[in-house]
């Protein structure tokens, strides 16, 4: 999700459910140590609760950097395992350090010893030709007797050699029953799935198996998923009733954020999936594209998007 759930998406995405635990894009530890902080890890304080998500290898770089990230108020820290990008890989975080469990471990006890927040790692269930039946079962009891207070499994290797990391997003088969396998031998562990799933309807499937479900590319491509999740998971009424009333609760943020100097299309480039499968949807993301791009456009150039789709925007009528 790098490039995609920066702050903006993310408080777009709580006008959808209240109760949904929001993700950063992973951030590396030297971004954090040596970067522009205020710029990567603000968050506006609707966005709560939000885990920040670290990708390293260096124990004292990570405990730093989650001591920091607990300072910005985050509710969990995140170390990333699973990761397959050329960069992550020559920078030597993300999923290669699946071939390193000892080495992942002691960057989860650094981290617990620096901070009081929950600590957890997302992984994959191995990479190239390691048996994920071996891999996943010693990263998991490394980095638990280390501190973890979870588990987040993208449930396909990673193929760090051979495959983009574009196709390492959908090539590798899917293998959840390793997952819940997991969670079965981890009966005290809270686990999470996560890959390939697509509907609120998947999640709750899988929820009778394991403790949490992870939408990734779903959420983002059509965020009116999400207005489900309280409803259909946690027996409570969504934040607002259709996506036209979550986007108008949205105005007063970009509002702030305008009078800030942030330009209109870094916020509405998360909106081009809100309205999927409704009568104007076409026209609503043309209108992103040719009008809210400008510069000095402004709400009103969103509201004149709005007016293009039909009224009738609820996630029963886009599903």
């Amino acid at each position: 999700m790098m490039d995609w759930s920066d702050t903006h998406c993310r408080v777009f995405h709580r006008m959808l459910s209240r109760r949904a635990r929001l993700y950063t894009e992973m951030v590396t530890t030297g971004a954090v140590i040596h970067g522009n902080r205020e710029r990567l890890l603000s968050f506006d304080a609707s966005e709560h609760p939000v885990a920040l998500q670290l990708g390293g290898s260096n124990p004292r770089d990570l405990a730093e950097s989650a001591r920091i990230g607990e300072g910005f108020g985050y509710d969990e820290i995140n170390l990333n395992v699973g990761c397959p990008s050329d960069r992550v890989k020559d920078g030597r975080f993300g999923a290669c350090l699946m071939a390193e469990p000892q080495l992942v471990a002691e960057c989860v006890a650094a981290m617990k010893q620096a901070v009081k927040i929950p600590v957890t790692v997302k992984c994959r269930i191995g990479i190239d030709d390691q048996d994920p039946e071996v891999a996943l079962d010693v990263l998991s009891r490394a980095v638990i007797a280390a501190g973890s207070d979870a588990l987040v499994v993208h449930a396909r290797k990673a193929w760090l050699n051979g495959l983009s990391p574009k196709e390492n997003r959908d090539i590798p088969p899917l293998d959840y029953d390793r997952v819940y396998r997991l969670k079965a031998a981890l009966s005290d562990v809270p686990v999470v799935i996560n890959g390939g799933i697509a509907t609120i309807a998947d999640a709750k499937q899988h929820l009778t198996h394991v403790d949490g479900a992870m939408l990734g590319r779903a959420a983002y491509h059509e965020p009116w998923r999400l207005l489900s999740v309280d409803p259909e998971l946690f027996g409570e009424s969504a934040p607002h009733a259709t996506m036209h009333d979550a986007i108008e609760a949205l105005m007063p943020y970009i509002e702030r954020q305008l009078s800030l100097g942030t330009r209109l299309h870094s916020i509405t480039r998360h909106l081009v999936g809100a309205f999927h499968g409704v009568p104007g949807a076409r026209g609503f993301r043309r209108y992103l594209a040719e009008v809210c791009t400008k510069p000095g456009a402004g709400t009103d150039s969103l509201r004149e998007a709005l007016r293009i789709v039909g009224q009738r925007t609820d996630a029963s009528i886009a599903a």
